[in-house]
């Protein structure tokens, strides 16, 4: 009965997808009869990814839902990711056009309500688009005041040489009272983990000899999460654009974007945010322009003949609440205690670390249990990893205070060919394979591949052809010491066409954690037709 039910459910959740997909782009077969007028005009189809792009970010989704009836958190979380960096990848394909802009939109509004309202096994109140949705959300439902003509009327809080003036008006009121009651539970994530983060950035914008107020910035542009993403293809804890992250020295490759490492971005982020105070010598005009961009703000103030900020009427919607935004997280999170919110007793500690040089790409989690912690927490001391291995150069791999001499003897200790992690795989194309299907195959991006292998053009693939698949890490090192009651018998399991681990899961009544346990399988690893995994069935 439960398994009749399950398969029901997971029916019900590929019928929504479908749905989904036909909804957020109006049919599919717009697209299909797009990329083809664009091909009978001469233009080659490799000039347009950005349906190639939705067209995979889509599949992808499909894939979050079911998993998520299944109740699959680490394929859910798996799937988004991609979604997610593919999404990030979308402002290096230069100037979209009109239909490309809204197509774009809408698959972007309606990735932010499904991730907010649909998925069951998520943690929502950690997410990564918590900080941006709850900036839409207070924008939404804050009341709009009348225009005030002449002086702005504020209470001034604070007001001193090297800082930003903070005040107080009916506007930012209006946030200081929904972060005290529908906002409380993220603003208590974001007070903990100023905890975490604010020690190490605080100190990086004294070094820049600026106002120590601009942590807050972080909190509201990102809720102080390093793997933040936008709606906007913004990413990270300050959450930079790839153009904009590298005018200011952020690189992003196959393996790393360092947008979400919180030092290298505070760093960016000052460089930037002193470029924009020098243009207008006005703190509050050069955080709008943070948020809007500097020419937006520049046209304001020649329209409104005003360097008031709160005068600057013609400015969107969004970034004339930016500074109430701003100023009530910084007025809050300033003195915590006044508005009700309590020091928990275990205090996180700040963001520290040991340095260890990695000459060659390695495997996290090789490199996790030299330093005797999990994969996870290597992962949080190094959020601008995009894979699960170290670049293919010398890199400074961040492992937990006090470990570096025991990883060092740890990691000495290991054969060669343990330490590090291939880097490639050959895929010689057979008959009927497409570049999205062997993507999927693989779990990477039709991009990526197409950018290893210097494809011109995505659809047009050989018979024969050998493909270089960027896969770091595919082989673990593994135990295969299993240990089971006497209750369980071993059976090998021939990977079907079609077959998910979800799906095999279910019909062996276990789940798909434990399969990947079993079979020492990386998360995020693939399997196919004709593959033999092991599984451990009760008698």
């Amino acid at each position: 009965m439960k398994q009749g039910f399950t398969k029901n459910c997971l029916a019900a959740s590929i019928l929504m997808a479908m749905v989904f997909c036909q909804q957020s782009n109006g049919v599919m077969v717009d697209y299909i009869s797009k990329s083809n007028s664009k091909s009978d005009l001469g233009v080659e189809f490799s000039e347009n990814r950005l349906p190639d792009l939705l067209k995979e970010a889509k599949v992808l989704l499909s894939d979050a839902f079911i998993s998520d009836v299944m109740n699959d958190t680490l394929e859910v979380v798996y799937n988004l990711n991609r979604i997610f960096d593919l999404l990030s990848e979308a402002d290096q394909y230069g100037e979209m056009d009109e239909e490309d802009k809204d197509e774009f939109d809408r698959f972007e509004e309606s990735l932010v309500d499904l991730y907010t309202n649909r998925f069951e096994t998520l943690d929502k109140i950690d997410a990564s688009l918590t900080a941006e949705s709850m900036r839409i959300d207070v924008t939404s439902r804050s009341e709009p005041l009348e225009v005030e003509m002449g002086a702005t009327q504020f209470v001034v809080i604070e007001d001193r040489d090297g800082h930003i003036p903070l005040v107080r008006n009916k506007k930012v009121d209006q946030f200081i009272k929904y972060f005290s009651t529908k906002g409380r539970p993220q603003f208590e994530i974001w007070l903990e983990r100023l905890e975490v983060y604010g020690p190490p950035l605080s100190k990086i914008i004294e070094d820049n000899n600026l106002p120590p107020e601009l942590l807050y910035l972080a909190m509201i542009e990102s809720g102080l999460n390093p793997k933040a993403h936008s709606k906007a293809a913004a990413t990270g804890m300050w959450q930079f654009i790839y153009s904009t992250g590298k005018i200011y020295g952020l690189n992003r490759n196959w393996y790393v974007d360092e947008r979400r490492d919180p030092e290298k971005s505070t760093k960016a982020a000052m460089a930037y945010l002193s470029d924009l105070y020098e243009d207008f010598d006005n703190w509050y005009l050069a955080l709008a322009a943070y948020n809007s961009g500097e020419n937006r703000v520049r046209r304001a103030t020649r329209l409104h003949q005003t360097s008031d900020f709160w005068q600057l009427h013609s400015l969107p919607r969004e970034t004339r609440n930016y500074m109430p935004y701003f100023l009530a997280a910084t007025i809050m999170a300033k003195n915590p205690q006044d508005y009700g919110f309590t020091k928990k007793e275990k205090s996180k500690k700040p963001y520290s670390y040991d340095l260890v040089i990695i000459e060659k790409s390695a495997d996290l989690t090789v490199l996790a249990n030299a330093a005797g912690t999990s994969f996870k927490s290597l992962q949080g001391l190094n959020p601008e990893l995009r894979q699960s291995a170290t670049p293919n150069e010398s890199y400074e791999l961040k492992i937990p205070v006090g470990t570096k001499n025991k990883f060092l003897k740890n990691y000495s200790a290991l054969p060669e060919n343990e330490r590090f992690a291939p880097q490639f795989i050959t895929h010689k194309v057979r008959n009927g394979e497409s570049l999205w299907y062997i993507a999927r195959k693989y779990r990477v991006s039709q991009s990526d591949i197409s950018a290893v292998n210097k494809l011109r053009n995505r659809n047009v693939l050989r018979i024969g052809q050998k493909l270089t698949i960027p896969v770091p890490g595919m082989k673990i090192p593994r135990s295969t010491k299993v240990k089971m009651s006497s209750n369980h018998n071993k059976i090998t399991y021939k990977v079907r066409r079609g077959d998910t681990l979800g799906h095999i899961a279910e019909d062996y009544s276990t789940r798909a954690s434990k399969i990947r346990q079993w079979n020492g399988m990386k998360y995020g690893q693939h399997i196919f037709p004709g593959q033999k995994l092991t599984l451990w069935v009760k008698k």
